[in-house]
């Protein structure tokens, strides 16, 4: 009885030992797009978005270069207003890791995110940042709409946050 039982236990074994390898070795061969669900690819509205925002003429209030933090960013961004509505811009030189899951855009109350916070994370602190949106891509031009109801003479960059890891990989310090 007892050998009938180590032999199902064995067997069992082997069977999630092959499953487990067959589905790691199935997720290195997807790119991190597909594996991390937490950044859309693509959407309509963001389409609907970039269709609208070329036929309309903006004007850019306030603009930043990408400082790296925990993980490489680069490219510049800036706050633009169309129609009397305002517009969170990366422009195409932008480009961040695509190691975060749950990447969101943001605008933070410091002009220096990166020089006050800590190494290595560069956590950031409740009440000194406003999520604006998910990152639609790790790379490229992107436009956010931003609320309304946001003062944008309360915030002094941009940032690209890992919200589950309370991790900053890049800000940009917004000047005129």
């Amino acid at each position: 009885m007892k050998i009938r039982y180590l032999l199902i236990l064995s067997l069992f074994s082997i069977i999630m030992i092959s499953c487990a390898r067959k589905v790691s070795s199935n997720q290195l061969n997807e790119s991190p797009i597909a594996v991390n669900t937490s950044v859309p690819a693509s959407s309509t509205p963001a389409k609907s978005l970039a269709l609208s925002a070329q036929s309309q003429e903006s004007t850019a209030i306030k603009s930043g270069t990408f400082v790296s933090g925990e993980h490489t960013t680069q490219g510049r961004v800036s706050i633009t207003t169309k129609n009397g509505k305002s517009f969170l811009e990366l422009e195409q030189s932008f480009k961040t890791s695509e190691l975060g899951p749950d990447l969101v855009v943001v605008l933070h109350r410091s002009n220096n995110v990166i020089g006050s916070t800590k190494p290595p994370s560069y956590p950031l602190k409740s009440g000194d940042y406003i999520i604006i949106a998910p990152l639609k891509k790790y790379s490229g031009a992107q436009t956010y709409s931003i609320p309304s109801n946001i003062n944008l003479a309360d915030y002094k960059s941009a940032a690209i946050w890992c919200r589950k890891f309370n991790a900053t990989f890049g800000a940009a310090n917004l000047s005129s």
